[in-house]
Protein backbone atom coordinates (compact mmCIF):
# COMPACT_ATOMS: atom_id res chain seq x y z
CA UNK A 1 0.00 0.00 0.00
CA UNK A 2 1.34 3.57 -0.87
CA UNK A 3 2.57 5.85 1.79
CA UNK A 4 -0.56 8.34 0.58
CA UNK A 5 -3.41 6.11 1.04
CA UNK A 6 -2.15 4.87 4.51
CA UNK A 7 -2.17 8.50 5.52
CA UNK A 8 -6.35 8.80 4.62
CA UNK A 9 -6.76 6.50 7.89
CA UNK A 10 -8.13 8.69 10.32
CA UNK A 11 -4.76 9.20 12.82
CA UNK A 12 -6.49 9.86 16.19
CA UNK A 13 -8.97 6.92 15.72
CA UNK A 14 -6.05 4.75 14.35
CA UNK A 15 -3.78 5.70 17.26
CA UNK A 16 -6.08 4.27 19.54
CA UNK A 17 -6.05 1.19 17.85
CA UNK A 18 -3.78 -0.54 20.12
CA UNK A 19 -4.94 0.43 23.47
CA UNK A 20 -8.91 -0.54 22.38
CA UNK A 21 -7.51 -3.91 21.32
CA UNK A 22 -5.03 -4.88 24.22
CA UNK A 23 -8.66 -3.62 26.89
CA UNK A 24 -10.86 -5.82 24.79
CA UNK A 25 -8.15 -8.52 25.27
CA UNK A 26 -7.51 -8.32 29.11
CA UNK A 27 -11.31 -9.04 29.27
CA UNK A 28 -11.82 -11.70 26.84
CA UNK A 29 -8.81 -13.38 26.30
CA UNK A 30 -8.89 -17.22 26.45
CA UNK A 31 -7.02 -19.40 28.86
CA UNK A 32 -4.69 -21.19 26.85
CA UNK A 33 -2.28 -23.67 28.57
CA UNK A 34 1.04 -22.55 26.24
CA UNK A 35 -0.39 -18.85 27.27
CA UNK A 36 -0.92 -19.78 30.93
CA UNK A 37 2.71 -21.10 31.56
CA UNK A 38 4.94 -19.72 28.31
CA UNK A 39 8.01 -20.82 27.31
CA UNK A 40 10.17 -21.31 23.81
CA UNK A 41 9.86 -25.08 24.22
CA UNK A 42 5.46 -24.98 25.10
CA UNK A 43 5.46 -22.45 22.15
CA UNK A 44 7.80 -24.00 19.75
CA UNK A 45 5.29 -27.23 20.31
CA UNK A 46 2.04 -24.94 20.24
CA UNK A 47 2.78 -23.53 17.14
CA UNK A 48 3.71 -26.34 15.14
CA UNK A 49 0.23 -28.51 16.31
CA UNK A 50 -1.47 -25.39 15.27
CA UNK A 51 -0.37 -25.36 11.75
CA UNK A 52 -3.99 -25.84 9.46
CA UNK A 53 -5.45 -27.17 13.28
CA UNK A 54 -8.07 -25.34 15.44
CA UNK A 55 -7.25 -24.86 18.34
CA UNK A 56 -9.69 -27.02 20.01
CA UNK A 57 -9.10 -29.99 18.05
CA UNK A 58 -5.40 -29.58 19.08
CA UNK A 59 -5.28 -28.76 22.88
CA UNK A 60 -5.71 -32.92 23.77
CA UNK A 61 -3.13 -33.56 21.85
CA UNK A 62 -1.29 -30.35 22.75
CA UNK A 63 -1.96 -31.92 26.39
CA UNK A 64 -0.96 -35.52 26.14
CA UNK A 65 2.50 -34.43 24.46
CA UNK A 66 3.37 -31.97 27.11
CA UNK A 67 2.63 -35.15 29.14
CA UNK A 68 4.78 -37.30 27.37
CA UNK A 69 7.45 -34.74 26.33
CA UNK A 70 7.48 -32.33 28.82
CA UNK A 71 10.72 -30.91 28.12
CA UNK A 72 13.03 -30.24 24.73
CA UNK A 73 15.34 -32.96 25.88
CA UNK A 74 12.54 -35.08 26.25
CA UNK A 75 11.65 -34.98 22.94
CA UNK A 76 14.69 -35.08 21.09
CA UNK A 77 15.54 -38.40 22.53
CA UNK A 78 12.00 -40.21 21.95
CA UNK A 79 12.24 -42.80 19.48
CA UNK A 80 10.14 -41.39 16.09
CA UNK A 81 7.81 -44.12 16.08
CA UNK A 82 6.40 -43.01 19.63
CA UNK A 83 6.29 -39.22 18.20
CA UNK A 84 4.68 -40.02 15.18
CA UNK A 85 1.72 -42.43 17.62
CA UNK A 86 1.12 -39.44 19.86
CA UNK A 87 0.41 -36.91 16.71
CA UNK A 88 -1.73 -39.29 15.18
CA UNK A 89 -4.99 -38.49 14.02
CA UNK A 90 -3.73 -34.81 14.01
CA UNK A 91 -2.79 -34.87 10.15
CA UNK A 92 -0.37 -33.15 8.46
CA UNK A 93 2.21 -36.20 9.82
CA UNK A 94 5.33 -33.81 8.02
CA UNK A 95 4.84 -31.41 11.01
CA UNK A 96 5.49 -34.37 13.39
CA UNK A 97 8.84 -35.25 11.94
CA UNK A 98 10.06 -31.61 11.89
CA UNK A 99 8.88 -30.98 15.55
CA UNK A 100 10.88 -33.81 16.23
CA UNK A 101 14.10 -33.06 14.27
CA UNK A 102 13.31 -29.83 15.47
CA UNK A 103 13.94 -30.70 18.97
CA UNK A 104 17.50 -32.59 17.89
CA UNK A 105 18.77 -29.82 16.27
CA UNK A 106 17.95 -27.49 18.82
CA UNK A 107 19.60 -29.68 21.84
CA UNK A 108 22.60 -30.92 19.52
CA UNK A 109 22.96 -27.40 17.92
CA UNK A 110 21.71 -24.79 20.68
CA UNK A 111 22.43 -26.85 24.05
CA UNK A 112 18.81 -27.18 24.16
CA UNK A 113 17.92 -23.59 23.93
CA UNK A 114 15.15 -22.37 21.23
CA UNK A 115 17.24 -19.23 19.06
CA UNK A 116 15.98 -16.23 19.57
CA UNK A 117 16.87 -14.47 16.42
CA UNK A 118 14.62 -14.81 13.28
CA UNK A 119 16.73 -15.76 11.04
CA UNK A 120 18.36 -18.71 12.92
CA UNK A 121 14.48 -19.83 13.65
CA UNK A 122 13.47 -20.00 9.69
CA UNK A 123 16.54 -22.53 9.20
CA UNK A 124 14.79 -24.88 11.69
CA UNK A 125 12.63 -27.65 10.09
CA UNK A 126 8.43 -26.56 10.00
CA UNK A 127 9.69 -22.91 11.18
CA UNK A 128 7.97 -20.76 8.37
CA UNK A 129 7.81 -16.66 8.67
CA UNK A 130 5.09 -17.00 10.34
CA UNK A 131 6.60 -19.56 12.67
CA UNK A 132 9.40 -17.81 13.43
CA UNK A 133 7.75 -13.99 14.21
CA UNK A 134 5.14 -15.94 16.38
CA UNK A 135 8.16 -17.67 18.77
CA UNK A 136 10.11 -14.78 18.49
CA UNK A 137 7.12 -12.63 19.86
CA UNK A 138 4.97 -15.60 22.22
CA UNK A 139 8.54 -16.52 23.71
CA UNK A 140 11.02 -13.64 23.98
CA UNK A 141 8.01 -10.73 23.55
CA UNK A 142 10.19 -9.35 20.63
CA UNK A 143 8.43 -6.47 18.03
CA UNK A 144 7.08 -9.36 15.79
CA UNK A 145 3.77 -8.96 14.25
CA UNK A 146 2.83 -13.02 13.19
CA UNK A 147 0.86 -12.66 10.58
CA UNK A 148 -1.69 -15.69 10.78
CA UNK A 149 -5.23 -16.41 9.17
CA UNK A 150 -6.80 -14.54 11.89
CA UNK A 151 -4.88 -11.48 11.60
CA UNK A 152 -4.91 -11.40 8.28
CA UNK A 153 -8.52 -11.58 8.24
CA UNK A 154 -9.02 -8.75 10.82
CA UNK A 155 -6.60 -6.21 9.35
CA UNK A 156 -7.93 -6.81 5.93
CA UNK A 157 -11.47 -5.78 7.22
CA UNK A 158 -9.82 -2.83 9.28
CA UNK A 159 -8.37 -1.28 6.73
CA UNK A 160 -11.06 -2.21 4.07
CA UNK A 161 -7.60 -3.92 1.50
CA UNK A 162 -8.90 -4.87 -1.90
CA UNK A 163 -6.00 -6.83 -2.07
CA UNK A 164 -5.88 -10.37 -1.93
CA UNK A 165 -4.39 -11.45 1.57
CA UNK A 166 -1.48 -13.71 0.32
CA UNK A 167 -0.35 -11.77 -2.62
CA UNK A 168 2.87 -10.16 -2.12
CA UNK A 169 1.58 -6.51 -1.75
CA UNK A 170 -1.66 -7.69 0.13
CA UNK A 171 0.81 -9.12 2.91
CA UNK A 172 3.00 -6.14 2.35
CA UNK A 173 0.03 -3.78 3.26
CA UNK A 174 -0.87 -5.92 6.52
CA UNK A 175 3.00 -6.30 7.63
CA UNK A 176 2.71 -2.24 7.04
CA UNK A 177 -0.25 -1.70 8.90
CA UNK A 178 0.26 -4.06 11.60
CA UNK A 179 3.78 -2.82 12.49
CA UNK A 180 2.37 0.65 12.45
CA UNK A 181 0.29 -0.48 15.42
CA UNK A 182 2.02 -2.82 17.41
CA UNK A 183 2.98 -1.26 20.93
CA UNK A 184 6.71 -1.98 21.55
CA UNK A 185 7.46 -4.77 24.28
CA UNK A 186 3.29 -6.19 23.70
CA UNK A 187 3.92 -8.34 21.17
CA UNK A 188 2.80 -11.14 22.50
CA UNK A 189 -0.62 -9.59 24.11
CA UNK A 190 -0.91 -7.73 20.61
CA UNK A 191 -0.54 -10.64 18.41
CA UNK A 192 -3.26 -13.01 20.58
CA UNK A 193 -5.70 -10.38 20.80
CA UNK A 194 -5.82 -10.02 17.04
CA UNK A 195 -6.16 -13.86 16.88
CA UNK A 196 -8.99 -13.77 19.87
CA UNK A 197 -10.59 -11.47 18.15
CA UNK A 198 -10.94 -13.05 14.48
CA UNK A 199 -12.10 -16.72 16.72
CA UNK A 200 -14.94 -14.79 18.65
CA UNK A 201 -16.16 -11.63 16.73
CA UNK A 202 -14.45 -10.92 13.92
CA UNK A 203 -15.03 -15.09 12.28
CA UNK A 204 -15.06 -15.77 8.25
CA UNK A 205 -18.52 -16.25 8.18
CA UNK A 206 -21.12 -14.00 10.33
CA UNK A 207 -18.95 -11.88 12.31
CA UNK A 208 -20.20 -9.95 15.26
CA UNK A 209 -19.55 -6.37 14.38
CA UNK A 210 -21.95 -5.06 17.11
CA UNK A 211 -19.39 -6.61 19.94
CA UNK A 212 -16.29 -5.71 17.94
CA UNK A 213 -14.57 -3.58 19.99
CA UNK A 214 -12.58 -2.12 16.57
CA UNK A 215 -15.65 -1.39 14.92
CA UNK A 216 -15.72 2.71 14.68
CA UNK A 217 -12.04 1.90 13.00
CA UNK A 218 -13.28 -0.82 10.65
CA UNK A 219 -13.31 0.67 7.00
CA UNK A 220 -14.67 -2.24 5.92
CA UNK A 221 -17.70 -2.46 8.13
CA UNK A 222 -18.42 1.69 7.12
CA UNK A 223 -18.09 0.89 3.42
CA UNK A 224 -20.53 -2.32 3.58
CA UNK A 225 -17.48 -4.47 1.91
CA UNK A 226 -16.87 -6.43 5.41
CA UNK A 227 -18.68 -9.94 3.50
CA UNK A 228 -15.96 -9.24 0.74
CA UNK A 229 -12.70 -9.34 2.65
CA UNK A 230 -10.22 -10.47 2.84
CA UNK A 231 -9.76 -11.00 -0.71
CA UNK A 232 -8.66 -14.47 -1.21
CA UNK A 233 -6.71 -15.76 -4.55
CA UNK A 234 -9.11 -18.25 -6.23
CA UNK A 235 -9.18 -21.44 -5.37
CA UNK A 236 -8.15 -24.59 -7.56
CA UNK A 237 -10.67 -27.60 -7.61
CA UNK A 238 -9.29 -30.63 -5.53
CA UNK A 239 -8.98 -33.70 -7.66
CA UNK A 240 -10.69 -37.15 -6.23
CA UNK A 241 -8.25 -40.27 -6.78
CA UNK A 242 -9.55 -43.87 -6.14
CA UNK A 243 -7.51 -46.72 -4.43
CA UNK A 244 -6.75 -49.81 -3.38
CA UNK A 245 -5.14 -51.01 -0.23
CA UNK A 246 -4.68 -55.19 0.17
CA UNK A 247 -5.06 -57.00 3.41
CA UNK A 248 -2.79 -59.99 4.06
CA UNK A 249 -3.72 -61.62 6.88
CA UNK A 250 -2.20 -64.99 8.51
CA UNK A 251 -2.18 -66.58 12.08
CA UNK A 252 -4.02 -63.65 13.13
CA UNK A 253 -0.87 -61.09 11.64
CA UNK A 254 -1.66 -58.84 9.14
CA UNK A 255 0.69 -57.19 6.54
CA UNK A 256 2.14 -53.96 6.75
CA UNK A 257 4.55 -51.64 4.93
CA UNK A 258 5.83 -48.47 6.95
CA UNK A 259 5.43 -45.22 4.00
CA UNK A 260 9.63 -44.29 3.80
CA UNK A 261 10.71 -40.75 4.39
CA UNK A 262 9.53 -37.74 2.47
CA UNK A 263 6.40 -38.85 1.19
CA UNK A 264 2.49 -37.93 2.19
CA UNK A 265 2.71 -39.94 5.24
CA UNK A 266 5.94 -40.43 5.80
CA UNK A 267 6.89 -43.11 8.55
CA UNK A 268 3.12 -44.16 9.23
CA UNK A 269 2.14 -47.57 8.50
CA UNK A 270 -0.35 -49.18 6.04
CA UNK A 271 -1.88 -51.44 4.14
CA UNK A 272 -0.17 -51.55 0.77
CA UNK A 273 -1.69 -50.61 -2.33
CA UNK A 274 -2.44 -47.59 -4.89
CA UNK A 275 -3.89 -46.71 -7.78
CA UNK A 276 -4.97 -48.04 -10.69
CA UNK A 277 -3.53 -46.85 -13.98
CA UNK A 278 -5.23 -46.40 -17.48
CA UNK A 279 -7.85 -49.77 -17.73
CA UNK A 280 -7.22 -50.95 -14.60
CA UNK A 281 -9.68 -52.56 -12.14
CA UNK A 282 -9.68 -51.72 -8.38
CA UNK A 283 -7.93 -55.59 -8.08
CA UNK A 284 -6.02 -55.67 -11.04
CA UNK A 285 -4.03 -52.06 -9.65
CA UNK A 286 -3.79 -53.95 -6.41
CA UNK A 287 -2.28 -57.17 -7.41
CA UNK A 288 -0.02 -55.38 -9.86
CA UNK A 289 1.01 -52.93 -6.40
CA UNK A 290 2.14 -55.65 -4.74
CA UNK A 291 4.07 -57.34 -7.20
CA UNK A 292 6.07 -54.09 -7.72
CA UNK A 293 6.12 -52.97 -3.63
CA UNK A 294 6.46 -56.37 -2.15
CA UNK A 295 8.02 -58.77 -4.56
CA UNK A 296 4.48 -61.02 -4.30
CA UNK A 297 2.00 -62.58 -6.38
CA UNK A 298 -1.34 -62.35 -4.53
CA UNK A 299 -5.42 -63.06 -5.18
CA UNK A 300 -7.52 -60.01 -4.65
CA UNK A 301 -10.77 -61.81 -3.05
CA UNK A 302 -13.63 -59.77 -0.77
CA UNK A 303 -13.98 -56.18 -0.37
CA UNK A 304 -13.99 -55.42 3.45
CA UNK A 305 -15.02 -51.65 3.26
CA UNK A 306 -14.51 -48.23 1.28
CA UNK A 307 -12.56 -45.46 2.94
CA UNK A 308 -13.03 -41.79 2.57
CA UNK A 309 -10.27 -38.87 3.50
CA UNK A 310 -9.33 -35.54 2.20
CA UNK A 311 -6.33 -34.59 2.53
CA UNK A 312 -5.02 -30.54 2.04
CA UNK A 313 -5.03 -31.19 -2.15
CA UNK A 314 -6.97 -34.13 -2.88
CA UNK A 315 -9.63 -36.49 -1.89
CA UNK A 316 -9.10 -40.49 -1.64
CA UNK A 317 -11.52 -42.70 -1.75
CA UNK A 318 -9.28 -46.37 -0.53
CA UNK A 319 -10.85 -49.97 -1.16
CA UNK A 320 -9.94 -52.41 0.74
CA UNK A 321 -9.74 -56.38 -0.13
CA UNK A 322 -8.32 -58.91 1.69
CA UNK A 323 -6.02 -60.49 -0.21
CA UNK A 324 -4.16 -64.38 -0.50
CA UNK A 325 -0.34 -65.03 -1.09
CA UNK A 326 -0.14 -67.16 -4.38
CA UNK A 327 3.89 -66.91 -4.97
CA UNK A 328 7.11 -65.22 -3.70
CA UNK A 329 7.49 -63.47 0.11
CA UNK A 330 6.91 -59.79 1.14
CA UNK A 331 10.19 -57.95 0.98
CA UNK A 332 9.93 -54.10 1.33
CA UNK A 333 10.77 -53.24 -2.07
CA UNK A 334 8.96 -49.74 -2.25
CA UNK A 335 8.64 -49.23 1.65
CA UNK A 336 11.09 -48.36 3.97
CA UNK A 337 10.39 -51.81 6.26
CA UNK A 338 7.65 -54.17 6.62
CA UNK A 339 6.04 -55.69 9.11
CA UNK A 340 3.71 -58.74 10.41
CA UNK A 341 1.17 -57.09 13.11
CA UNK A 342 -0.75 -58.91 15.08
CA UNK A 343 -4.14 -57.58 15.09
CA UNK A 344 -4.53 -57.21 18.47
CA UNK A 345 -1.46 -54.99 18.70
CA UNK A 346 -2.59 -52.41 15.26
CA UNK A 347 -3.36 -49.74 17.43
CA UNK A 348 0.46 -49.17 18.20
CA UNK A 349 1.31 -49.03 14.82
CA UNK A 350 0.93 -45.28 13.98
CA UNK A 351 -1.11 -44.92 10.81
CA UNK A 352 -2.84 -42.15 8.82
CA UNK A 353 -6.66 -42.13 8.88
CA UNK A 354 -7.82 -44.10 6.19
CA UNK A 355 -5.10 -47.28 7.38
CA UNK A 356 -6.49 -46.57 11.03
CA UNK A 357 -9.97 -46.83 9.45
CA UNK A 358 -8.95 -50.35 7.57
CA UNK A 359 -7.09 -51.54 11.26
CA UNK A 360 -10.14 -50.95 13.37
CA UNK A 361 -12.51 -52.51 11.09
CA UNK A 362 -10.20 -55.72 10.85
CA UNK A 363 -10.26 -55.44 14.41
CA UNK A 364 -14.11 -55.69 14.82
CA UNK A 365 -14.53 -57.74 11.53
CA UNK A 366 -15.32 -61.97 11.65
CA UNK A 367 -14.37 -64.34 8.85
CA UNK A 368 -11.48 -62.64 7.12
CA UNK A 369 -8.93 -65.31 6.07
CA UNK A 370 -5.91 -65.31 4.26
CA UNK A 371 -3.39 -67.76 2.43
CA UNK A 372 -0.49 -69.68 3.37
CA UNK A 373 2.74 -68.29 5.37
CA UNK A 374 5.30 -66.08 3.46
CA UNK A 375 7.63 -68.19 5.37
CA UNK A 376 6.85 -71.48 3.95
Amino acid sequence: MSQTRMHRYNISVMTSFSNTLLDWYQRHKRPLPWRDEPSPYTTLVSELMLQQTRVETMLPYYERWMQRFPTMPSLASAPREEVLQLWEGLGYYRRAHNLHRTAQIIVQEYKGAVPRDIQTLLTLPGVGRYTAAAIAAFAFNQDELALDGNLRRVLARVMDLALPVRSRDGESALHAFGERHLPPGRAADFNQALMDLGTAICTPRNPICDECPLHAACKALSAGTVGERPVKKARKSIPHVEAAAGVLLIDERVLLGRRPEGKLLGGLWEFPGGKPEDGETLPEALAREWQEELGVSVRVCEKLGVFAHTYSHFHVTVHAFSCDLVEGKPAALDHSEIAYAPLERLTSYPMGKVDRAIADTLRTQEGITGGRSPLD
